[in-house]
């Protein structure tokens, strides 16, 4: 069965492109699963070809973490399960390296919380000899944008529109803008769109509108970045909506863009958060009346003819936060 439309509760006047918020999702209680909607997660080997090119530089294991959304005591619970936090929410994992693939904020309770825990596991993974690194979601660029330019008009291509009242609309939180200071703006307004580690391409969004700001990774992360440097309302929204489209791989033309992707930025799979993976499988709305089926989420979707994994777990729809060691199986 089909997903629902993500923009069916969309007001008219706001773009299609809109992620919905919280109140516009179907909420999945835990403990009323019906069947399992994901690929178990095996333990991840080591003859990839970029993981023993990392193994020769001296570095460790490679995990990616799903979409936050301000839900700090879940990520930390995640971290420490995977051993890569201690019980003080320090880096204790040596030389391995973090990606996270971006939404910190917005719908959850701590997004400034989130920023601060990864801003300063980036600082002890390098001081151990790993790393800990982030990539730019759609999130990201809304909260930058509500604060720089509040309630300043943008051609939305639909009516008037403000990152104001998007960000509001999404989910966006109160307190995460009354605790927000100029170093996470800088932090956040640097964070790259595209990265490659060990024949993964990370991406935060399941859309091939990458591809619109350059043909490398080194392009697109330069074009991005200069945008947000410029300031410019219409510039930054422009990014904003190209980088909340979703659903580019999951229908049966998803593997000739999963590998447009990669025959531009390299990696022989990508890797993505962005679209809770319940809604890829299309298990969450149910029709005449009958209950929502509620899938287990406990591990990454890998989909596409193999070539694509999702990590939102759908924190914000009661899911669960992945974190998780590649290369995963399949």
């Amino acid at each position: 069965m089909p997903p629902a439309p993500l923009d069916a509760s969309t007001p008219p006047d706001l773009p299609p492109e809109y992620t919905p918020t919280q109140r516009d999702l179907p909420v999945i209680q835990r403990g009323t699963v019906t069947d399992r909607a994901t690929v178990a997660v095996a333990p991840a080997t080591s003859d990839e070809p970029g993981s023993a090119a990392a193994a020769a530089e001296g570095l460790g294991p490679l995990y990616v973490v799903g979409d936050v959304h301000g839900y700090l005591d879940d990520l930390r619970e995640a971290l420490h399960a995977q051993d890569l936090i201690d019980d003080e929410d320090h880096w204790a994992a040596g030389n391995s390296r973090l990606w996270f693939l971006g939404d910190f904020t917005d719908r959850g309770p701590d997004g400034i919380g989130v920023i601060d825990l990864v801003m300063r596991l980036s600082a002890e993974a390098a001081a151990a000899g790993g790393y800990c690194k982030a990539l730019m979601g759609n999130h990201e660029l809304l909260l930058l944008g509500a604060k720089r330019f509040g309630d300043t008009p943008v051609n939305s291509g639909a009516g008037t529109a403000s990152f104001q009242a998007a960000w509001l609309l999404n989910g966006g939180q109160r307190t995460d803008m009354e605790r927000l200071e100029d170093h996470h703006l800088q932090w956040m307004a640097r964070l790259d769109a595209v990265a490659e580690e060990d024949g993964h391409l990370l991406v935060h969004s399941d859309t091939t509108a990458y591809l619109e700001y350059g043909d490398s990774i080194e392009a697109v992360n330069d074009t991005v970045t200069e945008i947000l440097q410029r300031s410019d309302a219409d510039e930054c929204w422009d990014v904003f909506r190209k980088f909340t489209k979703r659903f580019a791989f999951r229908d049966e033309t998803g593997p000739q863009a999963v590998h447009r992707l990669l025959s531009a930025y390299g990696g022989r799979r990508i890797v993505h958060g962005h679209s809770p993976i319940p809604y890829l499988l299309g298990e969450v709305d149910g029709e005449d009346g009958e209950e929502s089926r509620a899938p287990l989420v406990d591990g990454p979707h890998i989909y596409a003819d193999g070539l694509a994994v999702a990590m939102d777990g759908g924190i914000t729809m009661a899911g669960k936060l992945l974190v998780v060691q590649l290369p995963l199986p399949g």
